[in-house]
């Protein structure tokens, strides 16, 4: 398998994350082999002694040749094969999925040798964005990327508002409609239109969300999801035809939707779990997803346990005024001085239009140590700075960038709501650390390493969010951000057969805790909606900071 050129990703530090959950794949001994297989044929031409039926001559070269005794096809590929076969001369190239031994699935016919040729698709559905990688299923090589905000956003920012919604009338058919024709297949023809790729020619695709954007993805009714006692329709499904989605590759594409666990903890988790390689260490390890869900995984190779906590969609810049994805001219950080100016830095280096997850991060933990906010997160008024203002309804607002300054429609600012609705995001994740592990009888000294993941950023700064109370006060050496983990379990699994029944094994040796029947849960929440904590002594490095800062 060829390496990845760094020119391929979005920063060296996701080209690095990128080749270790590659390497730790390959380390445990599991085979880059796609489960898609392409295979050259020339076949015997007909003639008045061998007049067999042209599926019966092509099913006899493929029991002489590849050592299949039962060949399948359906009728879209049968309609293909009289015409096609004599404008090849009878030399052809199939794809194919092989089921079990002396059985395999033909999924589509080309004329001549075009075996050197065979791509697929790794799509992550977050609730907020949606993460695509076109991959040469040849040598692993990326082609290209594309991502967006999720439609669906219009009918909820929440997996709770969209069910609802999908209740109602036509809307579980619009929610469908949303993800599937207004989200991804506009980024499969983008990422077509980038690399000259046609999509007849993509003939694997592996996707993974959380257990409702899966359902929704299916069009499969989900409002038990949200019902005690909260039961998923499917956790994991049969292959599935693209034909059958309407989802823009060739259409005799099989569709693997990458296996859920429990009502709210789906497969994009599983995929993260999977590229972390917490399945296989004697570590301690913590995984926590930031994003609207809030998941989180703490075991090692001998147990995993998980929860969701339900952190909204803030840290991917969801119901914050000025937030936006981590895309091109998100402010990804930001350090404010002792005079209250504030210093940026925008992805790609262009014009700021708003702020992401990681800037989010940086920008409140910088207004707590200027001064601009008390620990409750509410902006301080007298400030001698003309960043600082305040509506008539006494909701104060810090501007960061002036919309003069850039041209902008209006300016990129930070308010007391933004504020409030981040710290009850950084809540419940640090409430739900501590009551999953509450659960296990153990505590923050017993965490080896953590993994946190999910489109925060790749800026993020583990040292502010420390700060902030989001994450526990350890040592942050053993903290690592390791990106959109779905995503990338994604692409090891359209990558290698291996790490598929690698995954279907952890999504079953994941065990669930419900939080929402946990009153230590509610407990920990409310003492955690504060800057870092109610309980500063919990965050020690934080309360010598803030106690120098004074």
């Amino acid at each position: 398998m060829h390496g990845m050129k760094i020119e391929d990703f979005s920063s060296k530090r996701e080209y690095e994350i990128f080749e270790r959950a590659k390497n730790q794949i390959l380390k445990c001994g599991m085979e880059f082999k796609t489960y898609v297989r392409k295979d050259y044929l020339e076949l015997d031409l007909p003639n008045l002694n061998d007049n067999i039926s042209d599926f019966e001559r092509l099913k006899r070269h493929i029991k002489n040749h590849l050592n299949c005794s039962n060949v399948f096809c359906r009728l879209p590929i049968l309609r293909k094969i009289p015409q096609l076969l004599r404008e090849a001369d009878f030399k052809v190239t199939i794809t194919h999925i092989p089921r079990g031994v002396g059985k395999t699935t033909i999924i589509d016919i080309e004329k001549g040798d075009t075996t050197d040729k065979i791509y697929g698709v790794a799509v992550d559905i977050g609730t907020t964005s949606v993460a695509a990688c076109l991959v040469d299923l040849y040598n692993g090589e990326l082609i290209a990327k594309a991502s967006s905000g999720n439609a669906q956003i219009k009918y909820g920012a929440d997996v709770i508002n969209r069910i609802m919604y999908s209740t109602k009338g036509n809307g579980l058919q619009e929610l469908n409609h949303a993800v599937i024709q207004e989200t991804i297949n506009p980024l499969l023809n983008k990422m077509y239109m980038d690399s000259g790729i046609r999509k007849e020619q993509v003939v694997s695709f592996v996707t993974a969300g959380n257990t409702t954007m899966s359902h929704l993805f299916l069009g499969l009714y989900s409002n038990f999801l949200r019902m005690e006692p909260y039961i998923p329709a499917f956790v994991k499904t049969p292959f599935i035809k693209a034909s059958e989605l309407n989802i823009e590759v060739n259409p005799e594409t099989f569709i693997y939707l990458i296996p859920c666990v429990a009502s709210y903890v789906g497969g994009d988790i599983t995929a993260g779990v999977l590229s972390s390689g917490m399945w296989n260490t004697e570590d301690n390890i913590l995984f926590i997803d930031l994003g609207t869900n809030g998941e989180i995984v703490f075991g090692n190779k001998e147990y995993l346990m998980t929860c969701a906590c339900s952190a909204g969609p803030a840290f991917e810049g969801g119901e914050i005024s000025c937030g936006m994805r981590a895309s091109g001219g998100a402010i990804e950080k930001v350090k404010i001085g002792s005079d209250y100016e504030p210093i940026i830095s925008v992805i790609g280096n262009e014009k700021p239009l708003g702020i992401c997850g990681s800037g989010i991060i940086d920008l409140i933990c910088s207004m707590m140590f200027a001064g601009i906010i008390d620990r409750k997160g509410k902006i301080v008024k007298n400030l001698k700075t003309n960043r600082v203002r305040f509506d008539e309804n006494g909701i104060g607002e810090y501007i960061l960038v002036f919309k003069e300054q850039y041209d902008l429609d209006r300016d990129v600012s930070i308010t007391d709501v933004d504020i409030d609705n981040f710290i009850r995001a950084k809540a419940a994740i640090y409430s739900g650390i501590t009551t999953l592990l509450n659960n296990l009888g153990m505590d923050f000294t017993m965490i080896d390493k953590i993994y946190i993941a999910g489109g925060i950023g790749n800026s993020l700064n583990i040292g502010n969010a420390v700060k902030i109370g989001m994450l526990p006060d350890i040592d942050q050496h053993k903290i690592n951000y390791i990106g959109n983990s779905s995503l990338m379990g994604c692409y090891l699994t359209l990558m290698s057969e291996d790490a598929r029944h690698k995954l279907e094994e952890i999504a079953n040796h994941m065990t669930y805790v419900e939080l929402s029947v946990d009153p230590l849960y509610m407990d920990q929440f409310v003492s955690a909606c504060f800057l870092p904590h109610t309980d500063i002594e919990k965050f020690p490095s934080v309360k010598k900071l803030l106690d120098k800062s004074i």
